[in-house]
C-alpha cells in the first residue's frame, strides 16, 4: 500500500493554495484597505514569509482578483466579488445610491465598486433619485455593462417636496418641481394647512406607496407664495437636495443664549497671537472669514507663518442642539445668489468669523521655516488672534504685483513660499487641474445681468498652498502618532481614476492628437499635467480637461486613510473651514484630544458620520450646480431665435448635447432634428452619419439656434445652422 509522504507536491499545492484563499478573504473582510505584504505579515500574525505572501499576491493580481496600485499595495478587485462565492453569501446584491436620469432610469452607484450598476425604469420598484437602494445584478457575469433591479429601499433621499398644489374636493395634489423623475403627492383635506389651490407648498411626504401604481401622500407644511420666480426656484432647489431653509426653534434658542465674553480664564489657556500681524484674504462677498494667516520674522532668521482657524468647537458642543443640527447639515450651501450656512448668523457671520479689528478664538497650525523656506518645526493648539486687516483677493493680488500697499513684504512673502511648497506638490505627482468658475452679475431682483469666467491668480493660490499644508500636516500628526495602533480619524481621501474611463478616455484624447500614458497611477497624473499645460496652448485640448475630470473618482471622507490621489498626499484631512464643514468641527475636537494624549473615538461611529457628511456634500455640489444650471437658463430666456457659438459637451441616446460658449448653457439637439440618421458610438464621445459618413465628436464646434427655453424645467432646445 503506497502512503503519500509528507511534504509531496500535492500537500505543497494545498498549502499554497490555503494561503491564497487566506490572503485574498483577508482583503474581503477590509474591501477599502490597500494592502502590502507587510500589512499582511502582521494580520497573518507572522506564520509566513514575506516572499511567499508577495508570490501569493502577484498570482491573485494575475487571476484578476486584486490590483496593484504602487510600491507594493494591493487592493481588492471588488467587480470580481460579483461571480465569487467566497466574497459573500449574497454575491450579486450590493447597496448604493440611485443616480436617476431624466427618462426614469438610473444608476446605483456602489462605494468601493469601479462599475455603476444600471437600472432600467421598470425595475426601479418606487425607488427615486438619492436613495439608498438594495440593488441584485441581473445581467450575466462578465458582461461589460452590469444590469440590476432594485429589491428594497433602504433610505429615502427624498422627504419634502415643493409645488404647486390643486386642491379637489377629496384631496388635495402637488406634482413636484424641480427633481430628475416626477413625484405627485396627495393630500388629505385635514393635511393642507389652509393651503388653497394654486399655492406653491412646501409638503412633508408621510406615507409611500408600493408597486408600480404607488399612491404618495403627504401634508403641507408651509407656504411659499413668493413673487420672485427666482427666489422660489432656488429655495425649490435646496429643498428638494434634502436642506431645511430654517434652524429650528430650539436651536435659535441655544445660539441666542451663547456668550460673547472672552475670560481672561478662556485666555490664559491659549497661545497669544494677538501682537503677531494678521491678516485674511478672502472674496468679496465672504462674510464668514474661516481663516487668517499671520506672518513673522524670528530672531534667529527663521520664519513663522500662523495658519489661524475660526475655532467653532469652542462655542458648539458635542451633543448639543447646535451640534446635531451642524450634523444634519454637514455644510454650508453655496448657491448663485445666496448661502445656506450650516450654523446660524451670530456664529457664521459674527463670533466664529475672523472680522478684522477683533479678538478672535482660534485652533491653529503655525510652521517655523528655516533660510531655505524649509518646515523645521510645527505647533498645532488652541489660541488667540487679532486680524488687522480683511483683503478681497483683488486687493491682495494688486499687492503681490505692485509690491506696495498694507502688508506688502509679508504677502511677497508668503506668496515666494506658497510658491516653493505648490512646486514640491507637483514634483510629488498631483494633477494640476484649473478649470475657470463660472461667475454671474446679478441685478438687484436676482436676475443674471452678466456671465464671466473666474481665474485664480497668485492671491488664490496662496491662500489654498498654505490650506492644503494645514490639512495635511494635521492628518500627518495623527497618522504619526497611531503608527503603531490606529487613532481613528477623519481623512480625505481620493481613489484612483476609474480605469474603465480612462481607456475610453485615452482613446478619445488620441483622436485630438493627444497621447495618455495610463499604464501607472503616476502615468496617469503625469499625463493629465500635460494635458492641462497643452491646453493653454490648443484650444482643441481644452475641451478635453472637464472630460479628464469626469474620469476622476470622487473625493470623499472616511477613517480609512488611502491617501488623496489628485494631491499625491499620503495623509490629507480638512481643518481649515469648520464655519462651513462639519467635518472640519470633528477634525478639530479629535486634534485638540489627540494633542497632549492618546485619544481613540469609536471607530464604527465616526465612519458613519464620514458617510453622511460625504453624502451631504455630494448634495449641496448638485445643489450648486443646479442653481448655476438655472441662472444659466435665466441669462438667455430672452434670447430665443438668436445664433450662438457652441460645442459638443455631450452625447446621449436621444441626441446631442450643445453648449454656449458664452455662457455655458447647455442644451439638446434631439437626434430627428439633425438632418440623417446617425450611428452612437459606444463610447458615446461620437456619433457616425449613417449615410454620409460624418463624425460629430464631443467638443466640435458648432453654429446653433435657440429654439425654446423651458425655466420651469431649466432646459433648452437647440437646432444646428448651416
Amino acid at each position: 500500500m503506497n502512503k503519500r509522504r509528507r511534504g509531496s507536491k500535492s500537500d505543497q499545492s494545498k498549502k499554497k493554495s490555503g494561503l491564497e484563499k487566506t490572503i485574498y478573504k483577508a482583503f474581503v473582510v477590509r474591501p477599502k484597505k490597500r494592502l502590502n505584504a507587510k500589512d499582511l505579515l502582521k494580520i497573518l500574525k507572522g506564520k509566513n514569509s514575506k516572499e511567499s505572501i508577495n508570490h501569493h499576491l502577484n498570482a491573485l493580481e494575475q487571476k484578476g482578483k486584486l490590483v496593484h496600485i504602487k510600491s507594493g499595495r494591493f487592493k481588492l478587485n471588488r467587480d470580481l466579488i460579483v461571480v465569487d462565492k467566497t466574497a459573500s453569501k449574497n454575491e450579486d446584491c450590493f447597496i448604493g445610491k440611485l443616480d436617476m436620469t431624466r427618462n426614469g432610469s438610473g444608476y446605483v452607484i456602489v462605494e468601493g465598486r469601479e462599475q455603476d450598476i444600471f437600472v432600467a425604469e421598470r425595475n426601479m420598484n418606487s425607488a427615486f433619485n438619492g436613495d439608498t437602494v438594495k440593488v441584485q445584478i441581473t445581467s450575466r457575469p462578465g458582461k461589460r455593462k452590469p444590469e440590476g433591479r432594485v429589491i428594497e429601499v433602504v433610505k429615502r433621499s427624498t422627504t419634502k417636496v415643493v409645488g404647486k398644489i390643486k386642491v379637489f374636493k377629496k384631496y388635495g395634489l402637488v406634482e413636484a418641481e424641480g427633481l430628475r423623475s416626477s413625484i405627485d403627492v396627495f393630500i388629505k383635506p385635514e393635511n393642507l394647512n389652509k393651503a388653497e389651490d394654486g399655492d406653491f407648498v412646501i409638503v412633508e411626504i408621510n406615507e409611500w406607496g408600493k408597486g408600480p401604481r404607488r399612491s404618495i401622500w403627504g401634508e403641507v407644511v408651509e407656504q411659499m407664495n413668493e413673487k420672485n420666480a427666482s427666489d422660489l426656484r432656488m429655495k425649490t432647489i435646496l429643498i428638494n437636495s434634502g436642506f431645511e431653509l430654517y434652524f429650528p426653534p430650539a436651536v435659535l434658542k441655544e445660539n441666542d443664549a451663547i456668550s460673547e465674553e472672552y475670560t481672561e480664564e478662556e485666555i490664559a489657556k491659549r497661545r497669544d497671537m494677538r501682537k503677531v500681524p494678521c491678516f485674511t484674504i478672502d472674496p468679496l462677498t465672504a462674510k464668514d472669514f474661516d481663516d487668517a494667516l499671520s506672518y513673522q520674522e524670528l530672531e534667529n532668521g527663521h520664519i513663522e507663518i500662523g495658519v489661524h482657524i475660526a475655532d467653532v468647537t469652542h462655542y458648539v458642543r458635542p451633543g448639543t442642539e447646535l451640534d446635531k443640527e451642524a450634523l444634519k447639515r454637514t455644510t454650508s450651501v453655496y448657491l448663485v445668489d445666496r448661502v445656506l450656512p450650516m450654523l446660524p448668523e451670530k456664529l457664521s457671520n459674527n463670533l466664529c468669523s475672523l472680522v478684522p479689528d477683533k479678538d478672535r478664538f482660534t485652533f491653529s497650525a503655525i510652521f517655523t521655516f528655516n533660510e531655505k523656506h524649509k518646515i523645521v518645526d510645527r505647533w498645532f493648539g488652541k489660541s488667540i488672534i487679532h486680524s488687522q486687516r480683511r483683503f478681497t483677493y483683488e486687493e491682495a493680488q494688486e499687492v503681490i504685483e505692485s509690491g506696495v500697499g498694507d502688508f506688502a513684504h509679508e504677502i511677497k512673502m508668503l506668496n515666494k513660499i506658497s510658491k516653493k511648497l505648490r512646486k514640491a506638490k507637483y514634483k510629488n505627482g498631483a494633477i494640476a487641474f484649473d478649470a475657470p468658475e463660472l461667475q454671474f452679475k446679478l441685478d438687484e431682483e436676482g436676475f443674471p445681468i452678466e456671465v464671466y469666467y473666474k481665474t485664480r491668480k497668485d492671491a488664490h493660490l496662496l491662500i489654498e498652498d498654505f490650506m492644503l499644508l494645514a490639512n495635511k500636516e494635521v492628518a500627518t500628526f495623527i497618522q504619526k502618532k497611531g503608527k503603531d495602533k490606529e487613532i481613528p480619524f477623519v481623512y480625505r481621501i481620493h481613489d484612483l481614476p476609474n480605469p474603465e474611463k480612462l481607456e475610453d478616455f485615452k482613446a478619445f484624447a488620441l483622436e485630438l492628437g493627444f497621447k495618455m500614458d495610463i499604464s501607472n497611477p503616476n502615468a496617469i497624473a503625469k499625463s493629465f499635467n500635460e494635458l492641462t499645460k497643452k491646453a493653454k496652448e490648443e484650444e482643441t485640448l481644452k475641451l478635453l480637461e472637464p472630460l479628464a475630470i469626469r474620469c476622476m473618482s470622487k473625493a470623499a471622507y472616511s477613517t480609512d486613510n488611502i491617501g488623496h490621489y489628485g494631491l499625491a498626499f499620503d495623509n490629507y484631512s480638512h481643518f481649515t473651514s469648520p464655519i462651513r464643514r462639519y467635518a472640519d468641527v470633528l477634525v478639530h475636537r479629535l486634534l485638540e484630544k489627540n494633542l497632549m494624549k492618546t485619544h481613540r473615538t469609536d471607530k464604527t461611529t465616526l465612519e458613519d458620520n464620514c458617510l453622511h457628511i460625504s453624502t451631504m456634500e455630494r448634495k449641496a455640489m448638485e445643489a450648486e450646480r443646479a442653481s448655476k444650471k438655472y441662472k444659466q437658463v435665466e441669462y438667455v430666456m430672452n434670447r430665443v431665435g438668436e445664433v450662438f457659438d457652441a460645442r459638443i459637451s455631450g452625447i446621449i441616446d436621444k441626441g446631442i448635447f450643445v453648449e454656449i460658449i458664452e455662457s455655458r448653457t447647455e442644451g439638446l439637439i434631439s437626434f430627428a432634428k439633425l438632418p440623417e440618421p446617425f450611428v452612437l458610438d459606444d463610447s458615446k464621445m461620437k456619433i457616425t452619419g449613417k449615410r454620409s459618413g460624418e463624425v460629430m465628436k464631443l467638443g466640435d464646434p458648432l453654429r446653433v439656434k435657440l429654439l425654446s427655453v423651458d425655466l420651469d424645467k431649466a432646459q433648452v432646445d437647440f437646432e444646428i445652422v448651416g
